[in-house]
């Protein structure tokens, strides 16, 4: 499978959200065991999704009514199941295969027939039930999200892998450009249930890129494109890749690379949340920037300060004492701070000759929180640059809201940027911020429920992909349940 990236067709302290996991190095608990290559699914998918569109809120509900008959059995189709009603995955499928013909949409992602009919009753009646979304096609752009290190966790993307051939093949054929690049296999490492040596850089970041790069790739062949991207710290590599910025073999390079040598410092560094504005922190900084720094700016008031021990502990407790609620957070080393300086050097010679192309899909850097320029990731000093700056997360999230981006969806193994961002944005607006992954829920359920939000609020989504690798034949709909379809185009891509 060769790929080429871009478009085709805290605790009582009250942190804001994840702040510290997104800076730190986890420590999941271990205990997991190794899974073998999942054989495509000949099963429909879990949950199932049903969807419909219509043109007005009570089209919507007259359909989802015709819909529960359906599978009811008082309606027709040529496929069925039991009792004389239709299969639901065929109908599901049959569904999914056509466009949306109208800006109010719903999703219903049922676990079975029974599932099904109650949940397409709430909708009939303009109620709720659990796995039904709905929502009205939305203006603004799509962005995708690339989370950063301290989301990695042991056997993270197990369940996709399981479910989701597409990701399986894609997760493998990262892994294997990574490896020659690694003491061990990365696989291995993921799946050992090890958190410690997962939580080694060397491994840490190239797990986070895989994991990342593989649910790209699965969103792609769903049909879901982005436009614009933007990622934190390690997660930018991965959102250069994307953009076409990176091959995945130079992307998987400068991704090993990184990660070794900045495994290879001492330790001693540390790193502090602290609940604070990049200026009310700046004071604290006069004279000691050779031995600390800000390495993260997360929100308006939500600061990550890294560097030597006896520097940040002493800006700490200054900050304590104006009234500035501080966290230590558990690393092995001071990312993005004057510590990283020692690899800089190396790491410019590493990947000297490394090829770089103009983005073929926006970005927004972290580096500089602004709009990237055609050639402006294209040099080994913007990448030499992004290990040492202040990761400016906030200031790209404000680029994005400025310039029209609504939803965003987080690619990644957990649900980190979804809740920072959540800090960045204008209070009222009507922004949604969806994770792919959440930590301890299960993986292929909760990428659906997010695709599904975003779907309601005006995504494309190919949900027929959904059964790829599945015996799942559609089922011929009656056209009073789905009359022809007039699609909607996919939002346009952000304008730089």
């Amino acid at each position: 499978m060769t790929r080429t990236a871009g478009p085709r067709t805290a605790d009582d302290l009250e942190f804001p959200d994840d702040t510290a996991r997104q800076a730190s190095m986890d420590h999941a608990p271990s205990g997991a065991t190794t899974l073998e290559r999942p054989v495509p699914p000949e099963a429909a998918p879990a949950p199932l999704p049903l969807v419909l569109s219509a043109g007005t809120e009570e089209e919507l509900r007259a359909r989802a009514a015709a819909l529960r008959d359906l599978l009811a059995g008082t309606g027709t189709a040529d496929t069925t199941g039991t009792a004389g009603a239709p299969d639901p995955a065929s109908v599901a499928l049959a569904l999914a295969s056509r466009g949306s013909d109208g800006p109010h949409r719903a999703v219903l992602l049922a676990t079975g027939r029974d599932d099904a009919l109650s949940g397409l009753d709430a909708l009939a009646a303009g109620g709720a039930a659990p796995g039904l979304t709905t929502g009205t096609v939305q203006e603004g752009a799509l962005a995708f999200l690339f989370t950063g290190q301290g989301a990695q966790r042991p056997r993270m993307g197990a369940g996709l892998r399981a479910a989701f051939p597409v990701f399986a093949e894609a997760f493998d054929e990262v892994c294997h450009v990574l490896d020659p690049h690694l003491p061990r296999p990365l696989r291995e490492v993921i799946d050992s249930g090890d958190a410690d040596l997962l939580s080694r850089t060397e491994y840490t970041q190239p797990a986070t890129f895989a994991v990342e790069v593989a649910l790209y790739w699965l969103l792609e062949s769903w049909g879901v494109r982005p436009g614009v991207l933007a990622g934190h710290s390690i997660g930018e590599i991965a959102a250069a890749h994307a953009a076409g910025v990176l091959s995945l073999q130079d992307a998987a390079r400068l991704v090993a690379v990184r990660g070794r040598l900045m495994q290879a410092l001492p330790a001693g560094g540390v790193m502090t949340a602290a609940l604070a504005s990049a200026a009310d922190v700046a004071p604290h900084l006069e004279g000691r920037t050779g031995t600390a720094g800000i390495a993260a700016v997360n929100g308006p008031t939500s600061v990550v300060l890294a560097g030597a021990e006896e520097t940040v502990q002493e800006i700490a407790a200054e900050l304590a004492a104006a009234g500035r609620k501080t966290r230590g957070l558990p690393v092995s080393h001071a990312f993005h701070s004057p510590l990283m300086e020692p690899v800089l050097d190396d790491f410019r010679a590493a990947i000297e000759d490394i090829t770089f192309h103009s983005p073929r899909i926006p970005l927004v850097s972290t580096v500089t929180g602004l709009p990237v320029s055609p050639g402006e990731m294209c040099t080994p000093g913007y990448w030499v640059d992004h290990i040492r700056a202040t990761v400016r997360f906030a200031d790209a999230m404000a680029t994005l809201e400025a310039r029209g981006t609504t939803t965003y969806l987080e690619v990644g193994p957990d649900a980190i940027l979804t809740s920072m961002g959540k800090t960045c944005l204008t209070p009222g607006r009507p922004a949604a911020l969806l994770p792919t992954v959440r930590r301890a829920r299960p993986e292929a359920p909760t990428l659906l429920a997010s695709l599904a939000q975003a779907y309601v609020r005006g995504a494309h989504v190919a949900w027929s992909a959904c059964f790829a690798g599945t015996s799942v034949r559609p089922a011929e709909l009656p056209a009073h349940l789905v009359p022809a379809e007039t699609p909607l185009a996919p939002p346009a891509p952000l304008e730089k």
